[in-house]
């Protein structure tokens, strides 16, 4: 008998290159920027509609996603993901404004830190997140991805 994957998998085209999304039956687990995967496709309801909403998103016409979300981290880490998903489309904020509105304004350093094991690229915005003095910040997709995201909201 062959074993069955606990999660789907397909790769989506983005204009700032190839993602790889993960799910399972409930929620999306993950989603990230990779330079060389392979074509995957899949028939999960909630990756058809990622895709279809990701490219609504890249399209100026969606500002919110609608799909469940299920991270792995510490709860620490899940707790500044929950901050996240609080920003809204369009605005940023700095690491210690982030770390204030988290509950733990001294904690600047760790709320950075769990901003870049973010699984869940885009629908979990830590692009949203810049350096307290207005610089661009770090971003684990690459600087030149996060311009993109933060410059397509902007046009809204």
């Amino acid at each position: 008998m062959q074993p069955t994957s606990l999660y789907d998998t397909c790769s989506i085209d983005t204009p700032i290159g190839k993602m790889i999304a993960t799910a399972d039956e409930k929620a999306i687990l993950s989603l990230d920027f990779k330079e060389e995967i392979l074509e995957t496709i899949s028939d999960n309801p909630l990756l058809l509609r990622l895709e279809e909403e990701l490219y609504e998103y890249f399209e100026g016409k969606r500002e919110t996603f609608t799909l469940p979300l299920s991270p792995k981290g510490t709860l620490f880490q899940q707790g500044v993901w929950e901050t996240l998903c609080t920003i809204p489309y369009g605005e940023t904020v700095s690491y210690a404004a982030e770390a204030k509105l988290f509950g733990n304004p001294k904690a600047v350093r760790a709320v950075a830190n769990a901003n870049g094991r973010n699984p869940i690229a885009i629908l979990i915005p830590c692009h949203r997140v810049i350096a307290t003095g207005g610089g661009i910040g770090g971003y684990s997709g690459g600087i030149e991805k996060k311009e993109f995201l933060l410059g397509l909201e902007k046009k809204a």
